[in-house]
């Protein structure tokens, strides 16, 4: 079923690639290999946000791979740093939702400002005209406004909320969840919205595990997912989210966000190649039907050519 046109991965990587990926770009032109290339490539790359852990793999890989092909071309490069970065992208990947069951249970975490409930929204929209019936879980008690933001995008998607009163037990809104979408309701999935907790606050945090195990405790292996949402602006920041989160609950995958914005790119490189954490989705726009599944050979050639094959439909 397709569900409209989303905003194609090249749209939305426009002002990556007129500014960090485009300088990259213009320096992988032709030329001589000299170390003045290996340098300023090093520099442009840190400055996209590829993360210098991330950087210097890649930097010493690509020598190596010069020196045993006997390259002396910056263009010859460009095609061997691409392929790599597909690589790195395409290791850790792994199927969104595999496998069959009555019930998936998705759960979604992530700091204030990323996104977290924009992309709960357009995930259950995608679920939806997939024919599958969904109940949200609006689980970040600690703020009214998270819950009304929240049943603001459930009216956008058409899919059904479960909600308590601000303050109340987050545990409970999970069990009540899931307990309406094996009764009456008769839902395929249930999204649970967490509160958008910063990575150092501790109780917070236990909050997150709390909410896991109730979902594991009513649904078999639930939950069956776990995603953070990371804002592809918010750079290095980013990384520290990543590893935070990680202690605190098995995440599954990453939805990048906010790509459209002034998003340098290569963030999307740090979270795999550091933190083996799959891309599964990235927010190409404001629509509700930009939120695509993530595919690493896309989106390496959106960073560089301004050609690259527009996004169909999802379907």
């Amino acid at each position: 079923m397709i569900f409209g046109r989303a905003k194609s991965i090249a749209d939305s990587l426009r002002k990556t690639r007129e500014s960090a990926f485009g300088q990259i770009g213009a320096l992988l032109g032709p030329s001589d290999i000299d170390e003045a290339f290996w340098e300023e490539l090093e520099t442009l790359l840190i400055q996209a946000d590829v993360g210098v852990k991330t950087t210097v793999h890649l930097i010493e890989w690509l020598q190596e791979r010069v020196d045993e092909e006997g390259l002396h071309r910056t263009e010859q490069v460009r095609e061997l740093l691409k392929g790599r970065m597909v690589e790195i992208l395409s290791a850790s990947e792994t199927d969104y939702l595999s496998g069959r069951r009555l019930l998936s249970v998705v759960l979604v975490a992530g700091v204030n400002g990323s996104g977290k409930t924009t992309s709960i929204g357009k995930l259950a929209h995608w679920h939806k005209e997939k024919g599958q019936k969904v109940i949200l879980a609006a689980a970040d008690t600690f703020r009214a406004a998270a819950i009304d933001q929240l049943k603001l995008w459930s009216q956008r998607a058409g899919v059904d909320i479960i909600a308590q009163a601000p303050g109340s037990d987050p545990g409970a809104v999970t069990y009540d969840a899931i307990q309406a979408a094996f009764g009456r309701r008769e839902a395929s999935v249930v999204i649970i919205d967490t509160a958008g907790r910063l990575q150092t606050q501790f109780n917070l945090m236990a909050e997150l595990s709390k909410i896991q195990r109730v979902a594991a405790q009513n649904v078999h292996e639930a939950p069956h997912e776990t995603l953070l949402t990371l804002d592809a602006t918010s750079g290095s920041n980013a990384l520290s989210q990543a590893k935070h989160f990680a202690k605190s609950a098995p995440l599954t995958g990453v939805i990048l966000t906010k790509l459209d914005g002034a998003a340098k790119g290569g963030m999307a490189l740090a979270v795999a190649h550091e933190h083996g954490l799959p891309i599964k989705w990235i927010g190409t726009g404001e629509r509700m039907e930009d939120l695509q599944p993530f595919n690493a050979r896309e989106y390496v050639e959106a960073l560089f050519d301004n050609g690259a094959a527009t996004t169909e439909a999802v379907r």
